[in-house]
């Protein structure tokens, strides 16, 4: 961390990184060639409940025979897909660079996630060449403006799981009789308490220290007010969250 960054006391370059990586829905994948020289392709972007990075590729392309040879790499993520992010300002967003390891995974939670984010790579999920994995992030580069260059660890990119066994249990169920049945509180956790442009905002994820909603494309990373482990906490939370976004009483 650089000094003018260690001066910039309203900034937190960890939550900042943890919240471009959660609401990130495409990046640039580089692996190493059999030469060494480095390959970049574009890639569709998940995350699991600790937020490290998913992919869906093919054992046919390129960057996947690389993988295989090689499983080191890097991927870079950026704000393009901010709201209200206006053309021209590519160089102005903030982006962050991962380095580690991509591996195979068959956790269920990968599939079922990129899915909802992505719900048209579902036949591709499908054919027998293609598998899920996982970038294990030995450290991250995080560019977030003049004096916000940090370099962060694995540890303050990824989010501890450990005690919420409850909540990653009750995450699916949660996600779908939330759309089902409080859609409308829904679309409030994104227009009131992210100040989201109305849509048909859809809750796609959720994990011990927040959820991701997304309409049109776009995801938006809520963080909750404290962390939670357990399903009832989980329950309580989305209540909370609701009763926020509601006017409060006349005095």
């Amino acid at each position: 961390m650089n000094a003018e960054t260690q001066h910039d006391q309203g900034f937190d370059p960890a939550r900042a990184a943890r919240t471009l990586l959660r609401e990130s829905t495409t990046g640039a994948l580089a692996t190493l060639d059999s030469d060494g020289t480095p390959y970049a392709s574009l890639v569709q972007v998940g995350t699991l409940p600790d937020g490290a990075p998913t992919l869906l590729l093919s054992g046919l392309a390129r960057h996947t025979r690389n993988l295989k040879a090689d499983s080191r790499a890097s991927l870079l993520l950026d704000e393009r897909g901010r709201p209200g992010a206006a053309p021209g300002e590519e160089l102005q967003r903030a982006c962050l660079t991962l380095t580690g390891h991509v591996v195979p995974t068959d956790d269920a939670a990968a599939r079922r996630r990129f899915l909802r984010r992505h719900p048209d790579a579902a036949l591709f999920a499908g054919f027998r060449d293609f598998g899920f994995y996982r970038l294990e992030p030995a450290q991250g580069h995080l560019v977030a403006g003049f004096g916000r260059i940090v370099d962060l660890s694995a540890a303050e990119l990824l989010t501890p799981l450990a005690g919420a066994e409850g909540v990653l249990a009750a995450e699916e169920g949660a996600v779908v009789h939330m759309n089902a049945d409080h859609a409308d509180a829904v679309a409030r956790y994104a227009t009131v308490l992210l100040g989201a442009a109305p849509g048909a905002w859809e809750l796609i994820d959720i994990d011990p220290e927040g959820c991701g909603l997304m309409a049109g494309g776009v995801v938006r990373r809520l963080d909750f007010p404290r962390r939670i482990g357990a399903g009832e906490e989980l329950h309580r939370m989305m209540v909370e969250l609701a009763q926020a976004t509601r006017p409060a009483p006349p005095a």
